[in-house]
């Protein structure tokens, strides 16, 4: 198969771009940043309609307040395959994340210390790493609850991507079902593997919208961008029995979105930030 890049500049906020993009899906078959670039690898014959999304969820995070412009994004011919592929060794490491909780990717291998809560993922196939601050900031707090004496018999995982966040809820409460929901089917299926590589039986990803999940859960997880979790707070609301974790948000974008929520009648707990990324935020919000 032919390949083409994709090359997003973003300056100083390559990183953050490149690990953004991971998490919503835009890089299915690998990123790498290059300098001030952000390199994103598909099949030649996708490149049009591709270098469309990009520029489209380019601009999604121009509006959410990042200095990137999506018009300069552009095609040129492909490192050969397996360079591409080694770009994700050379991005992704075992990571603790969390007090308890521990990345592996698939290439690496990792002892466990006593207590350790170990996320087996194939990033290469993955749209959520935890490379990003705003996933670190949900596994973090799912470890908080779980260790605060939160009850979960159902959860819910909203924009699931890779299943990471699924993951992360089913090994720290054994025991529970989870649903993991995303509107991208190929998403659903690198969630699913990653839920058999992990071991999970308990957790159905589906491509099913919010609208067809009934009843509440005791948890609810939605690491989504600020403009869509707005969009979909009262149905999110409604199906928060317990608690409510919301992160994609920068950080001057947490406090209204919490205030929407709350509006609606859950009692905002928090609003957190990474200490070492102080650019996005996660609102954890109880019934």
């Amino acid at each position: 198969m032919e390949w083409v890049e994709l090359m997003l500049p973003a300056g100083a906020l390559a990183d953050e771009v490149a690990a953004l993009l991971a998490d919503l899906g835009v890089a299915p078959s690998g990123v790498e940043v290059r300098g001030e670039e952000v390199v994103v690898w598909v099949p030649a014959a996708e490149a049009e309609g591709a270098l469309a999304e990009l520029r489209q969820a380019a601009a999604r995070l121009r509006d959410n307040g990042l200095i990137i412009d999506p018009a300069a994004a552009r095609v040129r011919p492909a490192a050969p395959e397996d360079e591409w592929r080694d770009a994700w060794k050379r991005y992704f490491h075992v990571v603790r994340v969390a007090p308890r909780i521990v990345i592996v990717p698939s290439w690496e291998t990792y002892e466990p210390a006593a207590g350790d809560v170990v996320l087996d993922l194939d990033p290469g196939r993955a749209f959520g790493t935890g490379a990003h601050a705003s996933t670190r900031l949900c596994l973090r707090e799912l470890d908080a609850l779980e260790a605060g004496g939160l009850a979960v018999e159902r959860f819910l995982d909203v924009g699931t991507g890779s299943g990471i966040l699924a993951i992360a809820a089913a090994k720290l409460w054994l025991g529970a079902r989870g649903v993991a929901l995303d509107i991208d089917p190929l998403a659903v299926e690198a969630a699913k593997e990653n839920l058999d590589r992990n071991g999970i039986r308990s957790v159905a990803a589906s491509d099913d919208s919010l609208d067809a999940v009934e009843g509440a859960f005791d948890l609810v997880v939605a690491n989504i961008q600020a403009d869509v979790l707005d969009r979909m707070a009262p149905a999110l609301v409604a199906r928060t029995g317990g608690a409510l974790i919301l992160s994609g948000l920068l950080t001057p974008q947490a406090e209204p979105t919490a205030d929407v929520f709350a509006a609606l009648g859950l009692r905002r707990e928090r609003v957190s930030q990474l200490e070492s990324d102080a650019e996005w935020s996660a609102v954890v919000l109880r019934r």
